[in-house]
């Protein structure tokens, strides 16, 4: 548990990871397993629709501007670029902000195996 957080913040993050093992999503298990909290969830989702009506005003985003936007949202996983590919792909494998992952890592060859092979 994180240190320092009051009686109510305390309630309030073992609810939200209480809630993220419920529902147990390969993203629900990333943000668990990194100790995201309620809030820094709400900022990462925050990221992932920037980045949506980025792409769809067709200006021109890369994956280096998004993750730094997760530095930005979530500052102790900083240069941890594995975290925001593996957010963007799995709000992907879901169905959530598909344009993202497609735009930013979708032609990278270590994702080709991913795109040819998804449903």
């Amino acid at each position: 548990m994180r240190e320092g957080l009051t009686l109510e913040e305390q309630i309030d993050y073992l609810d939200f990871r209480q809630r993220l093992l419920f529902h147990n999503s390969d993203f629900d298990r990333l943000i668990f397993d990194h100790d995201i909290t309620r809030e820094e969830n709400s900022a990462i989702s925050e990221v992932l629709a920037t980045f949506r009506q980025r792409i769809e005003n067709d200006e021109d985003v890369i994956g280096s501007q998004f993750e730094q936007a997760i530095y930005d949202a979530v500052p102790y996983v900083f240069g941890n670029y594995h975290f925001a590919e593996s957010l963007a792909q799995n709000a992907h494998s879901e169905g959530r902000y598909e344009e993202v992952f497609e735009t930013l890592y979708g032609n990278a060859p270590k994702f080709q195996h991913y795109m040819n092979n998804r449903d």
